[in-house]
């Protein structure tokens, strides 16, 4: 069956029974965000996962430029002064001893040619859209947030409309604000008395944008520095899309269009070496429709869309997300205090989820709502990114992303093999962009818990299908990806057994690459990700490479200290009580929660261990994707009151839009929080492999949980 007609038929499956359907849409709008007053740190988000509009309290970005940001917007700084694009792509790092032979890693060379290729591209903040007040002679006015009255500002999550409402000057003005769903367009619908009097205007900017810092937030980029970057602006003709006007900003080499149409209006520079363009109605009316679109030269627009369009387009696309994919009710029917906060986050991020991570790529920590690391996104971060999109059947958008296994492949297969002179596979990077080029680091280098994640993602999506069709596309991706996990096990002739490192970095990238061997949570994952390659040649009808089976069975069994799992094999004996180990994430619980039951995999250890971890981890430096990983821990475990206080735990917080908290870590949103949450709720309350009972990772008082279209984790 598939997936659409299997969530379909999950839904149905309550009038069957003759049990009552999910009331999703009043659940849904239960939780729509409000504001009377701007956040200086988080927007309120419309969008459609390739394209986000991030706006302060007037529905656009009059009093604070938050970002409206892409999945195609990238751009590269100019060379390091003296270098040239040789010295770029004749780029070579350090060469270190890999067990009798020398590997070439990304990492320690020309310290210039390294920043620039780590930073570089970095993704582009399009610009900025904002309201313009005027006097009665057509001045600007200097307006502030303080100066608007009445403020009142909401996000209809069931259709992705944002409507905001304030006074000024005495006068009403109300702001509808929406994103079109298949184009980077936002459609902006104005209505008050100002415009009729000409005091009321919209304006266009756009900013610098550099790869200088690593974190840019929560605003990306500056409006000041005017020379780094140039606009034109075309009006009339023949504009593509029908636009009245067309804005061509410059960056470097890199060039963005700004298509504008909607009702008749006038367009000027405000000076001329501003990059600032105000907007005025060209006729007096007390309403107002503009659409602003942004693409590549080479990419604009057929048409840009009518606000009406974008409107309509908003309100199906959000419809039939929240009713033809998975839900989880537990909020109604339960008595338990918690569950209304609990609906609240599970809501809020998968709405903020679908704006934001339902791109081509994988996505940045931060989504769409600012820079992290440039822009770039990381590919081990990629299962907690997206993960929860197959257990919640949404495979129309995760099969948007999946696609970048295939287009990194051969990428992959050059830095395991050409680069790094392994026999075989495809080693598949840590930080990356677009081109599928790993960023210079050691620990982009060295992170290994990436690899496997490509044969979940594909046992998901066969599970889904059951198809022929599937096992044929991922063939490629599954054999080299196992390939390359079998060429890096080394056999340590002393032990007969097959090794992990060193060099290498754990998940928690908090010890030594040079002495790391055998680390438990690596161990683990490669055994099942060799098992679940193996099965799907099987699968295929086709014999798997012995020499998968041979490291999978002869891996060396994982690293036990006083009779709990350690961090890695020949871990100082005292790492439970040493900074070093406990303050990072406690990937330990993963062992069995994260990850199912595996061969080798001692359970009663595994939660000793997780137990262990409770008590001992400094759980306040913990962030994001800790506190669901430690709930699927407790929730496998059977310890459903401890899973639901980490899912609640003060440290991990969700601001009034639905934000995820960076916490003491990284800044705020930090979207692997988000995803982690929707995963683990999945798994406690559709179950996974084994699982018999309703909701087995909640408590059995006090918990009402109900799902539609839900899919087991594995």
């Amino acid at each position: 069956m598939f997936p659409r007609l299997a969530a379909v038929f999950s839904i149905l499956l309550p009038f069957v029974l003759g049990a009552s359907p999910i009331d999703r849409r009043a659940i849904v709008s239960r939780y729509n965000p409000t504001r009377n007053a701007s956040s200086p740190i988080t927007p309120m988000q419309i969008g459609n996962g390739h394209f986000a509009f991030g706006a302060d309290v007037t529905g656009l970005q009059t009093f604070l430029p938050f970002a409206i940001m892409s999945d195609w917007g990238w751009k590269n700084d100019s060379l390091p002064p003296g270098k040239t694009w040789a010295d770029i792509y004749n780029y070579r790092g350090v060469e270190w001893d890999f067990h009798g032979r020398l590997v070439q890693y990304e990492f320690g060379g020309d310290p210039s040619v390294e920043e620039w290729l780590e930073s570089n591209p970095n993704r582009v903040n399009l610009g900025r859209v904002g309201l313009l007040f005027l006097d009665g002679n057509g001045e600007a006015l200097n307006v502030t947030e303080s100066d608007l009255e009445s403020i009142e500002q909401e996000l209809n999550l069931w259709t992705g409309t944002m409507t905001s409402r304030f006074f000024f000057d005495d006068q009403h003005v109300t702001v509808t604000t929406v994103s079109a769903q298949t184009s980077s367009t936002v459609g902006i619908d104005i209505d008050s008395s100002l415009l009729q009097a000409r005091k009321l205007g919209v304006y266009l900017d756009f900013p610098w944008n550099d790869g200088s810092s690593d974190f840019s937030a929560p605003f990306v980029g500056v409006f000041n520095m005017t020379s780094n970057h140039t606009t034109t602006l075309q009006v009339g003709g023949k504009l593509p899309g029908g636009a009245q006007a067309q804005v061509s900003h410059t960056l470097v080499n890199s060039t963005f269009i700004t298509s504008v149409g909607g009702d008749q209006f006038t367009i000027s520079r405000d000076t001329p070496a501003a990059h600032r363009y105000s907007i005025y109605p060209a006729n007096a009316s007390n309403s107002f429709s503009l659409s602003v679109s942004y693409s590549l030269p080479n990419d604009t627009p057929e048409t840009v869309a009518p606000y009406q369009s974008v409107a309509e387009e908003s309100v199906q696309t959000w419809e039939q997300f929240w009713s033809d994919s998975g839900f989880v009710d537990v909020y109604t029917g339960s008595s338990d205090s918690r569950a209304d906060e609990l609906q609240r986050r599970i809501i809020l991020s998968r709405y903020l989820m679908r704006v934001n991570e339902a791109g081509d790529t994988s996505p940045q920590e931060s989504g769409l709502v600012n820079d992290g690391w440039f822009g770039k996104f990381h590919m081990e971060m990629v299962f907690w990114h997206l993960g929860h999109w197959a257990l919640w059947n949404n495979w129309d958008l995760l099969n948007r992303t999946m696609g970048m296994y295939h287009r990194f492949l051969e990428t992959s297969i050059q830095r395991a093999q050409v680069q790094q002179g392994f026999s075989m596979g495809a080693r598949w990077s840590k930080m990356t962009d677009p081109s599928g080029r790993s960023a210079p680091g050691d620990i982009n280098e060295l992170l290994i818990w990436q690899q496997p994640h490509p044969l979940v993602f594909a046992e998901y999506q066969y599970r889904a299908t059951k198809s022929q069709a599937t096992l044929e596309n991922w063939q490629n991706v599954i054999r080299e990806t196992a390939n390359w996990m079998t060429a890096f096990a080394w056999l340590n002739e002393s032990t007969g057994r097959y090794d992990l490192g060193p060099p290498m970095y754990v998940v928690a990238e908090d010890t030594s690459p040079n002495v790391t061997r055998n680390p438990a949570f690596e161990l683990a994952y490669w055994k099942y990700g060799l098992g679940l390659a193996e099965t799907w040649m099987q699968r295929l009808g086709l014999v798997a490479p012995s020499a998968w089976n041979d490291v999978k069975e002869n891996l060396a069994p994982l690293p036990i200290e006083d009779g709990l799992y350690a961090v890695y094999e020949g871990i100082e004996s005292n790492f439970w009580t040493d900074p070093t180990y406990i303050n990072d994430h406690p990937a330990l619980v993963g062992l069995h929660g994260w990850l199912p039951p595996i061969d080798g995999v001692n359970l009663t250890i595994a939660k000793l261990t997780a137990d262990k971890v409770y008590t001992t981890w400094n759980v306040s430096n913990c962030w994001g994707w800790d506190f669901p990983m430690l709930a699927m821990s407790a929730a496998r475990n059977g310890e459903t009151e401890q899973a639901i206080e980490w899912l609640l735990n003060p440290l991990y917080q969700f601001d009034d839009v639905g934000m995820p908290v960076g916490g003491v870590r990284v800044p705020t949103p930090y979207f692997p929080g988000s995803g982690s949450l929707l995963y683990a709720i999945a798994m406690m309350a559709e179950g996974w492999d084994g699982s018999t009972t309703q909701a087995p990772g909640f408590p059995g008082t006090g918990w009402n949980v109900r799902t539609e279209a839900m899919s087991k984790a594995l």
